[in-house]
């Protein structure tokens, strides 16, 4: 292993080392999994390997649910020996040990006395200085922090932050490592205490603790004045550009000018309070209550589920974690498109056999997709079957860069069919049928399934559409080709009985 792509990403697979598997290690476990890496693990804790096992195959829902890259496999999960084992073996290394400096600082010195010179070695530290960690370390230039956020396997912030040797390579290995996993680096580029996120969260933490130490309010009041005001804001604007928004059309300036007297004000207790037993007991017993009743293994499957839904919503306006979800699609589909062409879930190419009918996607009923009865609403089919066209627009070639260049399809008409019903976490696979195509016009037909169940299908008819003019457009040539051998290969394909079909009761006219 050498020094050259480490942390490349893109340019050829890799082998992650996750070095404790606490909450932290087991959701950078599942993040790197799920691109389709292998992970070898280790932990010195007694039972530490059947922990980590189960703690990801219980978040192996979730990150299914964001989206898995091909090659994503449990299987690809070894453990190691030891920590010095772990370190030969590896790419790069995510250190994710308890935060005590006593404790970083001698496992870290192993691993870099035990691996290549040019492996990145990268503590989840959410504090501690790298300067101070990095003492003492063979090649500490490749020593730096790359702090996550819990669930490691969904949030896509990491905060990058090099000490006083770490060379501006293994920052860039960095930034292009955490890219490649789909995540947000953001480099501190100041090394600080706390860094950045959490010396901000430590600021309303530490009035929380106050508000409930004094006897102002619950911890569940206080999560609710989060939840249903500004919580909701941050998830696409964060604090400075919300408070902008605040300022009407002169902005911050006018804000800080109507607001800013009140920060002289004795509003906040930044200083935390003491820590008695009495605040101890009273937060837990806030939470607790708030809990209702669910257990922690619940709660986190609750808080995966919103977590996504949250990033989803965010995805049509290119905002904030939404964008990368977008990317995520992206890079899933250019990963299918690299490496499995040939079984059809790729790039259509005037070289390969086109299958009959096409198998482009797959995926399972998702929480926002059900009603009251968990069963799939009639809304949630016409998305899924939005992502199996979306699966074969990217097949011919309509992507992101094809829309950006001004065009696209709209859908003209569109014909359901419902057969059977679909139930939360039931899995769904597509099977897509080109009935037709011309020099603007695109006929195609999906049918979902559920194992050998038909439970819906839809007829759609689109136009392809210069988004410039707002007319009618020709297609162009590549995806033209991909869907004019489509619909060849598609030709023997018998026509599907519900196509053409027409709504009336029988005795009934218009």
């Amino acid at each position: 292993m050498t020094g050259e792509g480490t942390g490349s990403g893109r340019e050829r697979d890799r082998t992650v080392g996750v070095i404790g598997t606490g909450v932290i290690g087991a959701g950078w476990a599942v993040r790197v999994l799920a691109r389709g890496l292998d992970v070898v693990a280790w932990d010195p804790a007694p039972g530490a390997e059947e922990r980590l096992r189960e703690a990801v195959g219980r978040a192996w829902s979730s990150a299914t649910k964001l989206g898995l890259f091909p090659g994503a496999d449990l299987a690809r999960l070894a453990w190691a020996d030891s920590a010095e084992d772990l370190a030969g073996r590896v790419d790069w290394i995510q250190e994710s040990a308890p935060e005590n400096e006593d404790v970083k600082r001698p496992l870290l010195a192993t691993l870099a006395a035990h691996s290549e010179p040019g492996v990145v070695i990268a503590s989840s530290s959410s504090g501690l200085l790298p300067s101070r960690l990095q003492e003492g370390c063979d090649h500490p230039e490749r020593i730096l922090i790359g702090h996550p956020f819990n669930p490691v396997y969904l949030l896509p912030l990491v905060e990058v932050v090099a000490g006083e040797q770490t060379s501006e390579v293994a920052v860039e290995a960095a930034i292009a490592h955490y890219d490649d996993l789909v995540m947000h680096p953001l480099v501190v580029r100041t090394e600080i205490e706390g860094y950045l996120s959490d010396r901000l969260q430590e600021a309303l933490w530490r009035e929380v603790l106050h508000l409930v130490n004094d006897g102002v309010a619950t911890t569940r009041e206080l999560d609710d004045a989060v939840n249903y005001g500004p919580g909701l804001r941050w998830a696409g604007m964060g604090t400075n550009l919300t408070f902008h928004l605040a300022g009407g059309e002169q902005g911050m300036r006018h804000m800080l000018r109507q607001f800013g007297p009140a920060l002289k004000l004795p509003w906040t207790k930044l200083e935390a309070p003491e820590l008695t037993d009495d605040l101890i007991e009273a937060m837990a017993t806030g939470c607790e209550e708030q809990a209702e009743g669910r257990s922690i293994a619940e709660l986190e499957r609750l808080r995966d589920d919103y977590v996504i839904n949250v990033m989803r919503s965010l995805r049509p306006l290119d905002l904030g974690a939404g964008r990368l979800v977008a990317e995520r699609e992206a890079r899933i589909h250019e990963a299918h498109v690299r490496g499995r062409a040939d079984e059809g879930a790729g790039r259509w190419s005037p070289d390969d056999a086109v299958a009959a009918p096409l198998a482009l996607y797959e995926t399972v009923v998702e929480p926002d997709w059900v009603d009251y009865n968990d069963h799939m609403s009639e809304w949630a089919f016409l998305t899924a079957f939005g992502w199996a066209s979306d699966k074969l627009f990217r097949y011919v070639g309509i992507d992101e860069e094809y829309r950006d260049a001004g065009h696209t399809f709209f859908t003209v008409e569109t014909h359901l069919n419902y057969v059977k019903e679909a139930s939360l976490g039931q899995s769904l696979r597509f099977a897509t049928q080109v009935l037709g195509v011309d020099a603007k016009r695109l006929h195609f037909f999906h049918e979902m399934y559920s194992g050998d169940d038909l439970l819906c299908t839809t007829e759609q008819m689109l136009l392809h559409v210069d988004t410039g003019s707002g007319s009618v457009a020709p297609i162009l040539p590549g995806p033209a080709a991909a869907l004019a051998a489509i619909a060849e290969a598609h030709a023997d394909l018998p026509v599907p009985p519900q196509v053409g079909r027409v709504m009336a009761i029988p005795g009934r006219t218009a």
